[in-house]
């Protein structure tokens, strides 16, 4: 048999098996109309081939979401995206109904679970309560759920109001009118960075003395680093950390030093408890005893408590930081919005000596915290909510204004898309206005019907929401209410170049908005940069 009639064989076959498979895979999503590409947008190659109209890449419901229609040209909340080449078939929804029936309901039964290639994603740092599944993850929420208390939410906000002032006087703040500030997310993710590590881990380091392992590489600088390079972490094999390039090696530097500093955290904690010393107890510590009061097999492993404690790290750090540096951003272009937050802190304020904000307070400053949960609403830091149907099942959805069901195979991936249901005009009247008075509770003629969507935010839905939802908004209520009186926040305009190619203007708002608000994705969705300027208040 000549090499011909071999090559020739050999590439029929391929072809027959792909066509065979893209035939199962428009059965396995009920023929439901969408998008027929060569590779599954979340697959390692749908990732890493650039975004085009053949591989719409991992961001596509977000950056199609205004020039293709992706939902309404196919008549509801729901299209298909099946690919011929690699990937499993899937099932894209921003429909919440179908939300709660893959979040929600799958938590009760087998029917729905974390896809394997997320769950191989997350577990990278060891098993958490991000990934576990049915008993384990009782056991994980069982041992994790006392350390997110009254007490924790007092330190935040005393550690918030002391870090906030660290920050003035470091920076210089303090003896200046105007304050530009070229990258806002670099401070916010500082001030996330040093809250998490204060209260989550009892590691006390001011604005001028970050959290460091070992004095020369910053565990700032290890997130950083690890939030850019996770895809390659998870696919790369183990001989291509040892190549001698230089961006391998400072990224292997990154990994191993936050190895080693949570395992010797894991370690203080442990002789911490077994010792007579009284001391503050933090979230980290808190988990630690728990998990030692649990004892025998149900206490965790430095393996669990290493993947839990990445996971409220990280959670902790990037998502806070990023939506508060989005919710800075939408303030400084909606001035009249910004005013009316403002005068509802300084209302609260001007009844106090010194007008100092307290945790008491939290209650009274709804609009703040309403201004941060509409930040989250149009720039949330998770990009979708990926489930696997781990049996034949069914979904009831709406397509053309008509309820179905709808049967979906084993093995289909289903994507609740964050940002489409929280762009959903279902849910939201005019989603793409920055209003935070549909969130408000002192004003019940404005708020929406949200009794449903109240935690559809970056916090998850349904009994598996964030354990650290309240910790984020308590920080976040703190920094943007002391900020708000004391300062005002505007777009930090960039000049634009004239006819003869020098700076001769600035840009207009709605230029800074398309510029400045742009997703750019690492483990999760955040901004590259955020110019403001704090113009400060009489």
């Amino acid at each position: 048999m000549s090499w011909r009639t071999v090559t020739v064989a050999a590439f029929s076959v391929v072809v027959v098996s792909r066509v065979v498979k893209f035939i199962k895979g428009l059965k396995a999503v009920s023929f439901l109309p969408g998008r027929r590409v060569p590779f599954q947008p979340l697959s390692l190659p749908g990732v890493l081939f650039p975004e085009t109209t053949w591989n719409p890449g991992l961001l596509f419901t977000s950056t199609w979401r205004h020039t293709r229609n992706i939902y309404t040209r196919n008549g509801g909340d729901a299209f298909s995206v099946v690919p011929y080449i690699h990937g499993a078939p899937v099932l894209y929804t921003q429909s919440m109904a179908v939300a709660r029936q893959v979040v929600t309901t799958g938590h009760k039964s087998a029917t729905f679970g974390k896809a394997e290639s997320m769950a191989a994603a997350l577990v990278f740092w060891g098993p958490s309560i991000a990934t576990a599944e049915g008993d384990l993850w009782r056991k994980y929420r069982r041992i994790m759920a006392p350390a997110f208390n009254n007490q924790t939410y007092a330190r935040v906000w005393t550690t918030s109001q002391r870090l906030y002032a660290d920050l003035l006087e470091v920076e210089g703040w303090n003896s200046l009118d105007v304050v530009d500030v070229p990258s806002t997310e670099a401070l916010t993710l500082k001030f996330a960075l040093i809250i998490i590590a204060s209260c989550g881990f009892g590691v006390p380091f001011s604005w001028a003395a970050p959290p460091s392992h070992d004095g020369q590489l910053s565990i700032q600088e290890c997130l950083q680093t690890i939030a850019h390079t996770n895809v390659f972490a998870i696919a790369a094999p183990g001989w291509v950390w040892r190549l001698p390039f230089r961006w391998i090696q400072n990224t292997r530097r990154a990994y191993d030093s936050m190895r080693v500093f949570m395992h010797e955290h894991v370690r203080a904690r442990r002789e911490a408890i077994h010792s007579s010393e009284t001391r503050e107890k933090d979230v980290f510590t808190l988990l630690v005893e728990a998990s030692e009061e649990e004892g025998g097999k149900m206490a965790m492993s430095d393996e669990e408590l290493i993947g839990n404690t990445f996971a409220l790290l990280f959670a902790g750090h990037e998502t806070t930081g990023h939506t508060l540096a989005a919710t800075l951003a939408f303030l400084a272009l909606h001035e009249d919005v910004q005013e009316e937050v403002a005068a509802q802190v300084r209302e609260v304020v001007s009844e106090r000596a010194g007008g100092e904000l307290l945790l008491e307070d939290k209650s009274r400053l709804d609009k703040v915290l309403a201004a941060f949960y509409e930040g989250v609403r149009m720039f949330p830091s998770a990009l979708f909510l990926l489930r696997e149907a781990k049996q034949d099942t069914t979904l009831t959805l709406e397509l053309d204004n008509v309820k179905c069901v709808l049967p979906v195979k084993k093995g289909t991936h289903i994507v609740v898309d964050v940002i489409g249901v929280q762009y959903n005009p279902k849910y939201f009247g005019d989603p793409e206005e920055f209003r935070p008075s549909r969130w408000y509770t002192n004003s019940g003629d404005e708020k929406e019907d949200l009794t449903e969507l109240e935690e559809v935010t970056a916090f998850g839905i349904g009994p598996r929401a964030c354990l650290g939802r309240k910790f984020a908004t308590t920080e976040a209520l703190c920094l943007i209410s002391h900020l708000l009186r004391d300062w005002r926040v505007e777009p930090l305009l960039a000049l634009k170049g004239g006819p003869s190619g020098k700076a001769s203007e600035l840009e207009s708002r709605d230029a800074w908005r398309t510029r400045v608000l742009k997703a750019t994705l690492g483990l999760i969705m955040g901004l590259k940069d955020v110019p403001l300027r704090f113009v400060r208040r009489v």
